[in-house]
């Protein structure tokens, strides 16, 4: 089960912050034209940066939290934490932004109507 743990750690990321697609209406995942570009810029970037970082020896993976499954010499489940990490920041960020404007909507219409009393 041990082995395990990053990509339960990962799923529990998604399932934490998947609701927002709904409740909030972040909708991230029906707008795959923006979402795959912002998610693949990380992915290229910092999948780059641990290549050079593990091939250097600057870090490694303890084999008893991970698959084994390699991909190169990077883990599977470094790559499933950029993709889930950059869809959970997407979600959040959509998330505050239609919080805020709900706000910004609401302290207008409560301006508007202060004006009429």
């Amino acid at each position: 089960m041990a082995q395990y743990e990053y990509l339960i750690l990962m799923a529990a990321c998604v399932a934490i912050t998947l609701p927002l697609e709904f409740l909030l209406r972040a909708r991230v995942y029906r707008r795959l034209p923006l979402m795959l570009p912002s998610v693949g810029v990380v992915l290229l970037v910092f999948g780059i940066w641990d290549v050079f970082g593990i091939a250097r020896g600057h870090w490694t993976y303890n084999p008893e939290f991970i698959t084994g499954i390699h991909l190169g010499i990077m883990p599977l489940e470094e790559l499933v934490f950029f993709v889930v990490i950059s869809l959970c920041a997407l979600l959040s960020y959509e998330g505050v932004s239609t919080v805020l404007r709900w706000a910004a909507k609401r302290k207008q219409t409560e301006g508007s109507n202060s004006d009429v009393a």
